[in-house]
């Protein structure tokens, strides 16, 4: 498994196959992986991909390193959005299950997964690859302002902008990366998440935003809310991402897809072939009431996991701010938050005295909580009585 970052999924897995991980590290991103997380995961083996090095040769030197497990892996999962283009060709060279690289570029490129979705006869805001400012206005000019620009592999709202008018974001460069443009959609965007075995997509559990990504960069509310309630959008949701597995032949794995509804018609945003980011696998879990990690790792494994639900009500997870770079002087304890109505769990990942770095992400936190309730307004009402308590004051560096 790809691990380049402590996540609530990799944890789960370090857990539950103490004896048959395998972890896939790239030496480019140790510094993603804290110390305490390596302490802790120090008794798995690590195959640590060396940073300029061809893949094919580091391929070879995994070879000779897995020959000497107890067990050579078989299966592979890969968690991670902007590792999926090395990852994924890294396991096809070794011989293991993968996405071949024409899915990638589906799952990756926005442009080239816009181009399929169409194909699939399914709505998209209209958009176009562009070079400059200039091809940005003269997108504008034939469609209307705001647009949205982004890299063409953004993820996490990462360089990505909503534009009002003519001008390119201060320190832009477009020679640096693949650019696209796309016109910004009005309505209501939701996102669904789905497990695929056999190329059968199992089930479909939608989530409500009470803020729009785009919104949460600067500065909005930070929420999902998986919606067991029964209140979600008027779609088929296993429909809709039946069609795009379908269309892309993916085989097994957990997609994530964005999607907005403008008049009462589905306009396809964005799919990813792996977890979820931030929480929001958790909060089905909790929503539903079964083990999502579990069921996850099934279809990983090739096993086609029995989805039991043991509840039927909403839970999301709000990310709590963190407002700049230094060092935090405090931050509310995690005992106040647990006494919150409706907060039934609560993670800092920060603490008093340590160093922080924010950036412009709709990932950046300074650490979580899990607010459950019945309704999607129940649950955002309890997320902002939240954010009423939480504080957190960090010094500048």
């Amino acid at each position: 498994m790809v691990d380049d970052r402590p996540s609530s999924f990799t944890r789960y897995a370090v857990r539950a196959l103490p004896g048959g991980l395998v972890l896939l590290r790239f030496e480019g991103l140790r510094h993603d992986l804290p110390e305490g997380y390596l302490r802790r995961t120090a008794h798995l083996p690590a195959f640590w991909v060396r940073e300029g090095v061809p893949l094919e040769v580091e391929v070879r030197r995994y070879e000779r390193w897995a020959g000497r497990l107890p067990a050579r892996p078989s299966r592979f999962c890969n968690p991670s959005e902007p590792r999926q283009g090395v990852a994924q060709r890294f396991a096809a060279l070794a011989g293991l299950p993968h996405l071949t690289e024409r899915q990638v570029a589906w799952v990756r490129d926005k442009t080239a997964m816009k181009d399929r979705f169409r194909q699939l006869g399914l709505r998209t805001a209209r958009y176009a690859r562009v070079r400059s400012a200039r091809d940005v206005e003269r997108f504008a000019g034939r469609y209307g302002w705001p647009v949205v620009l982004k890299p063409v592999d953004s993820f996490a709202c990462v360089d990505t902008h909503r534009l009002t008018g003519p001008g390119a974001p201060a320190g832009l460069d477009f020679g640096a990366r693949r650019w696209m443009v796309e016109e910004h959609l009005g309505g209501t965007e939701w996102e669904v998440c789905g497990l695929i075995h056999a190329g059968e997509v199992l089930d479909a559990w939608p989530s409500a935003m009470p803020c729009r990504p785009l919104d949460i960069v600067d500065g909005a509310m930070n929420a999902n809310i998986s919606v067991g309630s029964g209140e979600g959008p008027p779609v088929d949701l296993r429909a809709l991402l039946q069609r795009v597995v379908t269309g892309m032949g993916i085989d097994h794995g957990y997609a994530h897809m964005e999607f907005f509804v403008v008049g009462g018609e589905v306009y396809a945003g964005e799919i990813g072939v792996r977890l979820a980011g931030c929480e929001i696998p958790a909060n089905h879990g909790h929503a539903y009431g079964f083990d999502v990690f579990g069921a996850t790792l099934d279809v990983y494994l090739g096993r086609r996991p029995v989805l039991d639900y043991r509840e039927r009500r909403c839970a999301g997870d709000l990310l709590l701010p963190l407002p700049r770079s230094g060092t935090v002087r405090r931050i509310t304890p995690r005992e106040e938050l647990l006494r919150i109505p409706g907060v039934i769990d609560a993670v800092l990942k920060v603490g008093v005295g340590e160093p922080v770095a924010a950036r412009r992400a709709s990932h950046n936190a300074s650490g979580y909580v899990h607010v459950a309730g019945a309704s999607i307004g129940e649950v955002e009402s309890r997320m902002r009585k939240v954010l009423d308590v939480f504080t957190i004051e960090v010094a500048p560096a």
